[in-house]
């Protein structure tokens, strides 16, 4: 690891631990030139995820892009922001498995819409009314009758 003051690749590790939920090491170092004291960060690299866009074009997965949709979505609502990093990282993790590397973004909001359907109904109906493009009432109130039935069929399940 190259020093940032001095550029000299010999340091020693003071401490480390884990952070960003165990996906990362935080390792605090010294070098051993100069004893200028700094942080670096170890994670698994993985393979860029590509997403097809409804158009047809590609881009590599963001998940910012979807904290920020999801952000959207539960405002106003129950669920914290730590809820939702989980979330994001559990879907990502999901995505991350899968033997393509390639997957369309209606995927990927049908995986979404399933764990905000448990979540939040607001939340569910917001994402959804963005994620399938809402034109009008209707689509808003065949949304509510989609949650409805399926609270009937847990129902008559238990």
């Amino acid at each position: 690891m190259q020093c940032p003051s001095c550029q000299n690749t010999d340091s020693r590790v003071l401490e480390s631990r884990a952070a960003d939920a165990g996906r990362s090491v935080r390792r605090r170092r010294e070098c051993l030139n100069c004893d200028f004291r700094f942080t670096t960060y170890e994670r698994v690299e993985t393979v860029p995820i590509s997403v097809i866009k409804k158009n047809g074009n590609r881009e590599i997965f963001n998940r910012n892009k979807l904290m920020e949709g999801l952000t959207r979505a539960c405002e106003k609502t129950t669920i914290n922001t730590n809820k939702l990093q989980i979330l994001v990282e559990e879907l990502e993790v999901k995505i991350q498995q899968r033997s393509n590397r390639e997957i369309s973004s209606s995927e990927i909001g049908r995986m979404v819409l399933e764990e905000l359907r448990s979540l939040s109904e607001v939340a569910f109906v917001r994402f959804a009314s963005v994620h399938k493009q809402f034109r009008g009432i209707s689509d808003f109130v065949n949304a509510l009758e989609s949650i409805n039935t399926r609270e009937e069929r847990l129902a008559s399940v238990s």
